[in-house]
């Protein structure tokens, strides 16, 4: 039997539950912050030498020099071309739908003229060069390679650096195709802190990069926090979560597999379920305990749900907004009749999914947009990864001789409100020809 925790908003204590329920704590491990901090001051140092220091330290790896650890394209379109036809032909469709769907969102670089001839606006650039970050090993994720480097291919980044870590030189298929699908310009086997020092530092093999992407473990995230800043990043990610809203005319052992799949993630996932109707509830609880035994993961699927899960009985779909916007969830699948109505309701969420018929999982792998979300209520203030987030914006400023009386005229004031005296004489030389 899987104790998940039964809530509902009618209750006088509902509310402190749930914040008590959504509270994750994302302190750092003071041992893994300290051991990070070292390996990024050795790579920043040592360079090469300690990025194969640690390679062979952590992933016995018997390398000796940096040609070792660079793999030539002719391997990932070996690894292509070794897989089956029906996983060549997943990974390319999927690949197409991510690719179509993230060049709607590329933007243009724009301008405008005022009436005396000023110009002003925004120049898009892309990013010269990205990291991406991909578990490797046993761990098979080729949909985070889709994810994030196509993203990446759409802005324009001119050249995209893979690392990926192969404990014991066991490389997986699947994620070197992948790699070959994007045309990832160079990998290296190298995982850990270290591969993000490399990235972020440069070594005499591996280039610096202007921002680095993608998942990694708890040495990674660590890392990550600390190049900030000498880099970008793209998030530092929570447990994964969905939340569910049920009107009760959903399959039962549908819902109930759809918290599995982010249950099974991890022992700190979150999966809740929201409806109005108490004996759906009933049913997708007795679904959980009758699917749960066939499940390769049922360790931490039930870990996850018990410690971290629940199935609240709302008044209506409207409150199940109201508190999911309180909850921010990454992903939110809308299982009603009509999905559209409660959309616009909706102010907080990484992704949503609507209907009965779209499982959060088709977004992990194939639907198109981007499966990389925020987590831990972050949804509040960010977003999917994009295009946008492998360009930059430049602010275009143009003045006419006329302009700059006008708005010297400005800036004069406010500058001399501030004491910057410079600022104000700056602006009005030109418009002031005395005052040289």
């Amino acid at each position: 039997m899987v104790k998940i925790k039964r809530l509902a908003s009618t209750d006088s204590t509902f509310d402190a539950t749930l914040k008590q329920l959504l509270a994750f704590e994302d302190a750092q491990d003071d041992a893994i912050d300290t051991t990070v901090a070292n390996i990024l001051s050795d790579v920043k140092k040592r360079g090469d030498d300690a990025v194969l220091e640690y390679t062979r330290r952590f992933d016995n790896m018997t390398v000796t020099t940096a040609a070792e650890i660079e793999l030539p394209q002719t391997y990932l379109q070996q690894s292509l071309q070794a897989l089956s036809t029906v996983q060549r032909d997943a990974l390319e469709q999927a690949a197409h739908r991510v690719r179509i769907y993230h060049e709607k969102q590329q933007t243009q670089s724009w301008q405008y003229h005022e009436a005396d001839g000023t110009m002003l606006g925004q120049k898009i650039t892309p990013l010269d060069r990205v990291g991406l970050y991909v578990p490797g090993g046993k761990a098979c994720y080729p949909s985070s390679v889709l994810m994030n480097a196509l993203p990446a291919r759409v802005a324009g980044v001119g050249e995209l650096i893979m690392v990926v870590p192969t404990p014991g030189g066991e490389k997986n298929n699947l994620v070197m195709a992948a790699a070959a699908v994007c045309n990832i310009d160079r990998v290296f086997t190298i995982g850990g802190a270290q591969a993000i020092g490399a990235l972020a530092y440069g070594t005499e093999t591996i280039p610096a990069v202007d921002k680095i992407v993608g998942p990694g473990n708890a040495y990674v995230a660590a890392a990550k926090r600390r190049v900030f800043g000498t880099v970008g990043i793209d998030m530092i990610a929570g447990p994964s979560e969905i939340l569910v809203i049920c009107d009760g005319k959903t399959d039962p052992d549908w819902i109930a597999m759809d918290l599995f799949s982010q249950a099974e993630h991890d022992e700190l996932a979150q999966a809740i379920l929201l409806s109005p109707d108490a004996g759906f509830l009933d049913q997708v609880a007795n679904s959980i305990n009758r699917q749960l035994d066939a499940m390769p993961r049922k360790a931490v699927i039930r870990t996850s749900l018990e410690n971290r899960g629940a199935l609240i009985h709302v008044r209506d779909l409207d409150e199940a907004c109201s508190i999911t916007n309180k909850i921010a969830p990454e992903h939110l699948e809308l299982s009603v009749e009509q999905p559209e109505k409660l959309v616009e309701k909706i102010k907080h969420a990484g992704a949503i999914f609507l209907g009965k018929h779209t499982c959060e999982a088709l977004g992990d792998y194939c639907a198109g947009p981007n499966h990389v979300l925020p987590t831990s209520r972050t949804a509040r203030f960010s977003s999917p990864l994009g295009v946008y987030d492998f360009q930059k914006r430049s602010s275009l400023i143009q003045v006419s001789e006329q302009g700059a009386a006008t708005l010297g005229g400005i800036a004069s004031v406010l500058a001399r409100g501030e004491g910057l005296q410079a600022h104000a004489m700056s602006a009005e030389y030109r418009f002031d020809k005395e005052i040289k």
